[in-house]
């Protein structure tokens, strides 16, 4: 399975000192690293890297927690692994009746990163170094890596079956016997790959369905309102 992979050439570690947060927000920091700790995502790091983290509040409310990755970013070589067009990937669904829409529980997470260069994804809080054992969100080849897992798994299926765009893959079908066939072939594929969705946002058997910021039906593809909405 794929493996992401950070490539620095022979660049020195880039370490960054912690910011200072409030207390509130430090106390926030902490319970975030618990709980991503608690769930096997990260791990303590004894390596020479180092980023800062930030705390960025969501429209529920909540916080979603970060890693500033941008002075690391400067440093990776790129991969030029492409992501689809997303005017393709819409045309490509014209014709179907029957749709499915999947999303991958946080799929980054579901990609593992080589060994090596774990350490280099390290951030501290103030309280301690940690590096992430699976791939984080922020780096700027993760689009490429997990979009490469993507298309190695449901490689053969043609975009008369499903088509996919990082963490969002669509399931068609020109009538519903094809479209019930098309998702038990997407689905023995995630199965074998050991990908998981999150169940709550699949939404299956939809005459119309939201997808990549698009309402797409039998009758063709319009641009979504709820996604234009300032």
């Amino acid at each position: 399975m794929t493996q992401h992979r950070i490539n620095t050439g022979n660049h020195p570690p880039i370490k960054q000192y912690p910011r200072r947060l409030p207390l509130a927000k430090k106390e926030e920091a902490e319970r975030l690293v618990k709980e991503i700790v608690d769930n096997g995502i990260i791990e303590e790091s004894s390596g020479s890297w180092a980023s800062h983290i930030v705390l960025v509040k969501k429209k529920d409310g909540s916080t979603r927690f970060c890693v500033d990755y941008r002075k690391f970013n400067e440093i990776t070589i790129k991969d030029s692994y492409p992501l689809p067009r997303i005017d393709d990937t819409l045309d490509a669904l014209k014709g179907s009746q029957w749709f499915s829409a999947l999303d991958l529980k946080s799929g980054y997470w579901q990609v593992d990163i080589q060994p090596e260069d774990k350490e280099k994804t390290a951030f501290t809080t103030g309280q301690g170094l940690w590096q992430f054992k699976v791939m984080p969100f922020g780096l700027c080849n993760a689009p490429a890596t997990f979009e490469r897992l993507m298309e190695t798994v449901l490689r053969g299926l043609t975009s008369e079956a499903c088509l996919v765009y990082l963490d969002d893959i669509i399931i068609v079908g020109r009538t519903f016997k094809e479209h019930l066939n098309n998702i038990r072939k997407v689905f023995q594929r995630l199965q074998i790959a050991n990908l998981k969705l999150t169940p709550k946002k699949c939404r299956f058997f939809r005459k119309e369905v939201s997808y990549l910021g698009h309402i797409i039906s039998a009758d063709g593809v319009k641009t979504d309102p709820g996604k234009t909405k300032a």
